[in-house]
């Protein structure tokens, strides 16, 4: 293990000018739209602070690039502080910042890719580990490169159970390379969390779920900078780095004030502006350059998927479509590295088990947890460094449709492979029945929808669906029982 260098007292400060200098961001965007959410920017602020110019290694100028290091604000509506943090790195001029939430602006609400250094669309909350276990799995097992990827979470979004889904993920399939942070600032948006600042417990849960955990000031730089560098050496465990902060920090007569949720300060901001100033030592640049990242990876073909063998199947020969479904998976699998396949744990009856005997190392099992499977598939396609294809019963996907939302507002190229629809599974009752997943599908925007009826047509229809460049759906039939 490396010795871990304690940073001086000169970047330590300004760092601590940083965080106070996206309070300010993040308190004058806010105000410029008078909306917003300037107490959760703040409590975040040293956190944003320290990964953004202290640890992650990334190019402001290829904010996407595929050797970055990977950055998920899974508390979106913290967007403010995000958008602070990059033009403070220099990816675009600060007063921008003040088109916050315009008309005209790309500088909406809540992060979508529609810019240029968000990965994942958040903001409908609970989903950004997920898709930030998904980057950890592409860059561990497929990419197999250096890139490290941080997932900041609110406390109140970790009520939800796909955090705990992503929790179980990751450490199952030991991503040493994702540090979940967990931003407790104990307020929720019309109360306090129901844990409010237990971190004991938190810290349990996380240590119970596999995970390497800390807890720390969250309003430390020193010991952030400390948790993060260790995280780095930690190997066969994710990390969760617990901060404990307080909403409006800084900001003085709001901080840990409740009724301050996603509102402006108004006439206030003049008074907590003047405050956090005085605190900034050195009110010039602050001429900290992001680190490059350690390795180059090179970019991933994705283009032109075919079938690396035409169907082959004998005249009124009964096969059901998910049969062909695996078959042409496989085929799809010979003629590109980049095409990979997860399941629900129902491989042997989607016949996604016919990849994983193919190609055990591009298959990934996600077991019963349909929000993680498809927020997971979501983070293995961002950057285009894979082509997944996603399986479970048809009417498991309903589970996961605010998922597959995001998923189009993410403009992810994800393919939802449904088995079992309609009333051909008749004798399973009710509950396994698929009777609405068309239609959701279609009310899903730039979705392509695939209902094959035979098995030539299935396994044609996924290689259009592979090559398919915007948000596609596959909804294979299944015919065993027609």
């Amino acid at each position: 293990m490396s010795d871990y260098h304690r940073p001086d007292a000169k970047l330590l400060q300004t760092l601590k000018d940083i965080a106070n200098k996206l309070r300010i961001h993040s308190i004058e965007s806010t105000n410029a739209s008078n909306s917003g959410h300037p107490t959760s920017c703040a409590s975040a602020a040293e956190i944003m602070s320290v990964l953004f110019f202290h640890t992650m290694r990334y190019s402001v100028t290829e904010p996407r690039g595929p050797s970055n290091d990977r950055f998920v604000l899974s508390k979106g509506h913290a967007a403010p502080v995000l958008y602070a943090a990059w033009a403070e790195a220099g990816l675009f001029p600060t007063d921008k910042l003040l088109d916050l939430r315009k008309l005209t602006s790309d500088l909406e609400g809540h992060p979508t890719p529609r810019l240029n250094f968000v990965d994942v669309a958040t903001g409908s909350l609970g989903q950004g580990l997920s898709c930030a276990a998904g980057m950890a799995y592409t860059g561990k097992y497929f990419d197999k490169a250096p890139y490290r990827v941080y997932c900041l979470i609110g406390d109140g979004e970790s009520a939800e159970g796909s955090i705990w889904e992503a929790m179980s993920f990751g450490s199952h399939y030991k991503l040493d390379n994702l540090v979940a942070i967990f931003d407790v600032n104990r307020l929720g948006q019309s109360e306090p969390t129901s844990l409010q600042h237990h971190m004991d417990v938190y810290k349990s849960r996380a240590e119970a779920f596999g995970w390497n955990t800390y807890v720390v000031d969250g309003h430390d730089v020193e010991a952030l900078c400390k948790a993060l560098y260790d995280a780095t050496e930690v190997k066969e465990k994710p990390t969760c780095i617990i901060a404990k902060t307080y909403k409006g920090h800084g900001l003085v007569g709001i901080q840990d004030s409740e009724d301050w949720h996603g509102k402006a300060l108004g006439d206030k901001a003049s008074t907590v502006l003047e405050t956090i100033k005085e605190n900034i030592v050195n009110q010039g640049p602050h001429g900290l350059v992001p680190k490059s990242p350690e390795k180059k990876v090179p970019e991933a073909d994705t283009s032109a998927i075919r079938l690396s063998e035409p169907p082959n199947y004998q005249l009124n020969q009964s096969v059901a479509t998910r049969l062909a479904y695996g078959t042409g998976l496989v085929k799809l699998g010979k003629n590109s590295k980049r095409v990979i396949a997860l399941d629900g744990d129902v491989k042997n009856s989607t016949f996604s088990i016919k990849f994983k005997e193919a190609f055990p190392d591009r298959f990934v099992e996600c077991y019963i947890a349909e929000q993680n499977l498809a927020g997971v598939a979501i983070g293995c396609e961002t950057r285009r460094r894979t082509v997944p294809f996603v399986s479970t019963f048809a009417a498991f996907f309903t589970r996961a449709f605010d998922q597959i939302r995001m998923a189009a507002i993410s403009q992810s190229n994800v393919n939802f492979c449904g088995s079992h629809a309609g009333v051909s599974i008749g004798e399973d009752g009710p509950s396994q029945m698929a009777l609405e997943d068309l239609g959701m599908f279609r009310s899903i925007p730039g979705s392509t929808v695939f209902y094959p009826s035979d098995a030539v047509s299935c396994e044609r229809a996924l290689e259009l669906a592979a090559n398919t460049q915007e948000y596609a759906t596959f909804a294979p039939a299944d015919l065993m029982y027609l």
